[in-house]
C-alpha cells in the first residue's frame, strides 16, 4: 500500500501542487515568524549584555510608587554616594550616570529619532580621562557647557561631521551645541535606532534637572571580589532606603526577559495570522483530496475487490498525505527562513532599526515546520480518505461520483444551524452583559468562532439562493452563463468548501476594517467633544516640556488662554486607599474651563479653585467619593492638607483622573514642568497661528505643536498603519484561498473532461469553454466575498459594542466603499483563478475528452 500512494503522489504531481504551495505558504509563514522573533530576541539580548560588560552591581534610585510611598517625583542619587562608593573596598571602579531626554535635530529641524529613544548621558572621564562605555571613533569628548558628542549612526543619519554646530533640545530651549566628537556604543536602543548624544557630567546635571547627582551609578568589581558580595557590601555603605542596587547578571537577565517579552507579543501576533492560512489551507487540502478520492473511486474499489481492507485504502490516501505534508514542511522551512531574512531588512529600513546578528533557526523550528506541514495535511485528508473507504466496492465500479444522501444532508443543515444559532446567541449575549469584564470577551471570541463554524456547514444549504441571484446576471452570458451557474451549483459541498477559503480571509478584513474606521471616528470625535483648546503642545518621546514654554506660548500673538498640565504625586485617603500614590494633574483653574469641555455628572467646572478638585467617574466610583467628599492627602513634600471634590465627571482618553489649581499644587513640587499645554488661540487654529506658537518656542525639534486636525491625522495615518500591515498579513490567506479556487476548477474541468468533450461536439466553441470556466470561478468568488464581507460586518458590530464602553463616542461605521473594493477584489480573484483552469479546458482535444472516463 506504500507503494500504492507513493505511485499515486508520482501520477498525480500537477494536481498535487497547489495542495503542497497552499501548505508551504502557511509552514513558511510559522517558520519564518519563528527565526525572525529568535533572529531579533538574540539581537537584541547579545547587544543588551555587552551593555552590562563593565557593571558588576548598578546603583538605582529608590522607586517612588512602591507601597508607602510618597510619590516623590524625578528620583535620583545623590552625588556624595558616588565618592563613597569609590572608597569602598572591593570596588575597582565607579562610574555615575546622568541622562534624560535629549532630542537632536537634523538640518531641517526634524528629530532624527523618534522621540522615546532619543537620549543624552554624561561622558564619565576615568583613571585615564576616557569613558569606556563609549569609544571614541573621531574628535574629543566634550568640555564644556557648549559642547557635545553624538553617536556615528546618527552623526551619519544627519550628515554632522566634528566642528558642526548642532540644535539639540535637553531640559530647557533649544541650544546649539558644538559636535567635538563622534563615538561608537553597544548601548541596545541606539542600535535600535535611537540617537545618544553625551556632554560633560556637569553640564548632563544642569540639563537633566539632577542637581550634582545621577539617576544611575555604576560599580566594576576588584579582583577576587564577587558582585554578591560587592552588592552586599554597598547595600551596607549606603543609608537604608536611599537606593536599589542590582547585580549585572540581574540586570541582563531582566533585560533578556524584558526582550522576551516584546517579541512574545509579536510571536504571537504573526503566528495567529499564520494559524489563519494554515486554517484556510485545511479546506483547500480537503478539497483536493475529496476530489482525488471521487475520481479514483473506481481505482479504490478495485483495491478493495482483490482484498485490501477498509483500513488499508484509508492507511494508502494517508501516506499519500504524509508524503505531501513533509515536502511541503520542508520546503516552507527553506521559504520561512527566506521570509524572516526579508522581513528583518524591509522592517530595517522602513519601519525600525534592529541590532546587527546573524540568522537564528532554532531546532524547534524546524519541528515546529515539519510537524505542521504532516499533521494538517493528514488531518484535512482524513475524512476524504475515510469516505473513499466506505464505499462498497460494487457501488463503486458501477457509479464515479457518489452523491450525498438526503439524510447526511438533513443532519448537516441541522448541525450547522444549531452550531450558527449557538454562536450568535453568544456573540448578542456577550454585547449585551459587557462591563469590562474578560468572561464577556471569551464569549464574544467562542461566539465568532462558532458563528464561523456554523455558516460553514451551512454554506452548500446557502449556496443555492445565493448563487440563484446571481441568474439574471449570468442569463445575459446565454449558453456559458446558465452551465456555469449549474456547475456551481452541482457539488454544492465543493463549492462550499471553495467558497469558505475566501470568506474566512474577508471576514478577517472587513471586521478589521469596520473596527478601525469606527474608532477612529470615535478619537476625532472625542477630541473636538472634550477640547475647546486649539493647539496641544508636547515634547516627543513624553518628555516633559521645558520650565520657559508657557512663558514663550503666552507671549505669542494671538494667544487668549493657556493652561499646562502639570502633574505630581500624593497619597489620597486613610488606610488601604493611601498605601499607593495617585496622580495628580495641575491646570490653570481661572482658564481651564475656556479650554476643555467635560460632562459632569456632579458639580461644575466653576468650582475648580483652591482645595477644590475634579475627579472622573470611574476614579469616583473606586473610592466611593462624590460631590463635596473631604479628601485628606499627603503631597510629595510629606506635608498634608484636605481637597474636596468640587465635581465629578465623565473621564475618556483626553480627560481623566483628579485635576487641581496649579496655585494649589506648586508649592509641594520640588521642580515644576509640564507635560503638555492646552492653547486657544483668537481666530481659532490656522496656519499663521501654528507658524507664530513654533516661533515662540524657538522652533523647538523636540516640541510638537499639534492642532484637532493634526491629532486627527496621526490617528488616521496609525490606523491605516495598523490596517496595511494586518492586510499584508491577512493576503497570505487570501494567497491560500486563490491556490484553492485555482485547484478546485483545475480538478473539476479534468472531471469534467467528457463533459466538455461533448459540448465541443455539440457546438460551444472554445471561447465558449473559457466563459464558462470564468463565470463559474467568478460566482464562487463572488459567494464567498458576500459571505465574508456579511460575517465581517457583524462581528465588528459586536467588537464595537465592547469598545464603546470604554469609548462613548463609538459609533458603527459601516466601509461601503472599502467594502465594495473588497467585493471587486473578490471577482477579481474569481477571473485570475480561472485562467489556467480555463485555458486547459478550452485545449482539451474533443475526441480524446469524449472517450475519457
Amino acid at each position: 500500500m506504500f507503494r500504492t500512494a507513493l505511485r499515486n503522489v508520482l501520477a498525480h504531481k500537477a494536481r498535487l501542487l497547489m495542495t503542497v504551495l497552499a501548505v508551504m505558504l502557511g509552514v513558511a509563514f510559522v517558520s519564518g515568524t519563528l527565526v525572525f522573533t529568535s533572529t531579533i530576541s538574540d539581537a537584541f539580548r547579545t547587544s543588551s549584555e555587552k551593555s552590562f560588560d563593565n557593571v558588576d552591581v548598578a546603583v538605582l534610585p529608590a522607586s517612588p510608587d512602591g507601597p508607602g510611598a510618597t510619590g516623590a517625583e524625578d528620583p535620583r542619587l545623590d552625588g556624595k554616594a558616588l565618592g563613597t562608593l569609590a572608597h569602598l573596598p572591593g570596588a575597582a571602579s565607579v562610574t555615575g550616570t546622568a541622562d534624560g531626554f535629549t532630542g537632536v535635530g537634523d538640518k531641517d529641524g526634524k528629530l532624527l529619532a523618534s522621540g522615546e529613544n532619543s537620549r543624552g548621558s554624561n561622558y564619565f572621564r576615568g583613571k585615564d580621562g576616557k569613558d569606556a562605555r563609549y569609544p571614541l571613533k573621531q574628535g574629543t569628548a566634550p568640555a564644556g557647557a557648549d559642547q557635545f558628542a553624538l553617536d556615528a549612526g546618527t552623526a551619519a543619519k544627519g550628515g554632522y561631521h566634528v566642528g558642526d554646530t548642532v540644535r539639540i533640545s535637553a531640559g530647557g530651549p533649544v541650544r546649539q551645541q558644538k559636535l567635538t566628537g563622534i563615538f561608537t556604543t553597544d548601548d541596545g536602543r541606539v542600535a535600535a535606532g535611537g540617537s545618544l548624544a553625551l556632554f560633560d557630567t556637569t553640564t548632563a546635571q544642569k540639563l537633566f534637572g539632577l542637581s550634582g547627582g545621577y539617576t544611575e551609578i555604576d560599580v566594576k568589581a576588584a579582583a577576587g571580589t564577587s558582585q554578591a558580595a560587592l552588592r552586599q557590601a554597598i547595600d551596607k555603605a549606603l543609608p537604608q532606603g536611599s537606593a536599589t542596587t542590582a547585580t549585572g547578571k540581574e540586570l541582563a537577565d531582566a533585560e533578556a526577559k524584558a526582550i522576551d517579552q516584546k517579541m512574545e507579543g509579536m510571536r504571537t501576533a504573526l503566528l495567529a495570522f499564520a494559524a489563519v492560512a494554515l486554517f484556510v489551507g485545511i479546506f483547500l487540502i480537503a478539497n483536493t483530496f475529496t476530489m482525488l478520492v471521487a475520481q479514483r473511486t473506481k481505482e479504490l474499489a478495485l483495491l478493495r475487490a482483490v482484498g485490501a481492507s477498509r483500513r488499508q485504502v484509508t492507511r494508502s490516501v494517508l501516506i499519500e498525505a504524509f508524503l505531501v505534508g513533509a515536502i511541503a514542511g520542508v520546503s516552507g522551512l527553506v521559504a520561512g527562513i527566506g521570509l524572516a531574512a526579508l522581513l528583518r531588512e524591509v522592517l530595517n529600513g522602513f519601519v525600525t532599526k534592529f541590532p546587527e546578528g546573524p540568522l537564528v533557526v532554532s531546532p524547534s523550528a524546524a519541528v515546529a515546520a515539519l510537524g505542521i506541514g504532516i499533521v494538517i495535511t493528514v488531518l484535512a485528508a482524513w475524512l476524504p480518505a475515510r469516505r473513499g473507504a466506505k464505499v462498497p466496492p460494487v457501488a463503486a465500479m458501477n457509479s464515479v461520483h457518489a452523491v450525498a444522501t438526503t439524510k447526511s444532508l438533513v443532519v448537516r443543515n441541522t448541525l450547522g444551524a444549531l452550531v450558527a444559532g449557538a454562536g450568535t446567541a453568544a456573540v448578542i449575549v456577550a454585547t449585551s452583559t459587557y462591563d469590562g469584564d474578560d468572561t464577556s470577551k471569551i464569549l464574544l471570541g467562542g461566539g465568532g468562532m462558532l458563528l464561523l463554524v456554523g455558516v460553514f456547514v451551512l454554506t452548500p444549504l446557502l449556496s443555492r439562493p445565493l448563487i440563484a441571484l446571481a441568474a439574471p446576471v449570468l442569463r445575459a452570458f446565454g449558453t456559458s452563463g446558465r452551465l456555469a451557474r449549474q456547475n456551481a451549483l452541482r457539488n454544492p459541498r465543493r463549492t462550499a468548501t471553495t467558497a469558505s477559503a475566501l470568506m474566512i480571509g474577508l471576514t478577517l478584513i472587513t471586521g478589521m476594517t469596520v473596527i478601525a474606521g469606527s474608532t477612529q471616528q470615535a478619537i476625532d470625535k472625542l477630541a473636538v467633544d472634550a477640547l475647546k483648546a486649539d493647539y496641544t503642545i508636547s515634547m516627543e518621546g513624553h518628555a516633559l516640556l521645558p520650565t520657559t514654554t508657557e512663558k514663550q506660548v503666552r507671549q505669542a500673538p494671538g494667544v487668549t488662554a493657556v493652561t499646562p498640565l502639570r502633574e505630581g504625586m500624593a497619597t489620597i485617603g486613610t488606610g488601604d486607599a493611601a498605601r499607593y500614590p495617585t496622580r495628580l494633574t495641575g491646570v490653570d483653574g481661572a482658564q481651564f474651563g475656556s479650554l476643555v469641555r467635560p460632562d459632569f455628572s456632579e458639580g461644575s467646572l466653576g468650582t475648580l479653585r483652591g482645595d477644590r478638585v475634579l475627579v472622573d467617574e470611574d476614579t469616583a466610583a473606586r473610592n466611593g467619593w462624590r460631590a463635596g467628599s473631604h479628601l485628606p492627602v499627603t503631597f510629595q513634600d510629606g506635608k498634608t492638607s484636605t481637597l474636596t471634590v468640587g465635581g465629578v465627571y465623565q473621564g475618556n482618553q483626553m480627560l481623566s483622573g483628579v485635576y487641581l489649581d496649579n496655585r494649589t499644587l506648586a508649592p509641594h513640587q520640588k521642580d515644576i514642568s509640564d507635560s503638555r499645554l492646552l492653547v486657544k488661540m483668537a481666530g481659532g487654529a490656522t496656519d499663521a497661528h501654528k507658524e507664530d506658537l513654533v516661533k515662540a518656542l524657538g522652533q523647538n525639534p523636540a516640541v510638537t505643536v499639534a492642532d484637532k486636525k493634526d491629532v486627527s491625522n496621526a490617528i488616521a495615518s496609525m490606523f491605516t498603519l495598523l490596517l496595511n500591515m494586518l492586510y499584508g498579513l491577512l493576503a497570505m490567506a487570501v494567497i491560500v484561498a486563490v491556490l484553492g479556487v485555482v485547484n478546485t476548477l483545475a480538478m473539476s474541468v479534468f472531471e469534467r473532461s467528457q463533459e466538455i468533450g461533448m459540448l465541443r461536439a455539440i457546438g460551444l466553441d472554445r471561447r465558449g469553454i473559457k466563459r464558462m470556466v470564468r463565470l463559474e470561478s467568478l460566482v464562487i468568488s463572488l459567494f464567498g466575498g458576500v459571505l465574508g464581507i456579511g460575517l465581517g460586518v457583524f462581528m465588528g458590530w459586536a467588537v464595537g459594542r465592547l469598545i464603546s464602553a470604554h469609548l462613548p463616542t463609538y459609533e458603527l461605521v459601516l466601509p461601503w466603499a472599502r467594502m465594495g473594493i473588497f467585493l471587486g477584489l473578490a471577482a477579481l480573484v474569481g477571473v485570475l483563478a480561472a485562467l489556467w483552469p480555463a485555458f486547459r479546458a478550452a485545449r482539451l482535444n474533443m475526441l480524446a475528452a469524449i472517450k475519457a472516463e
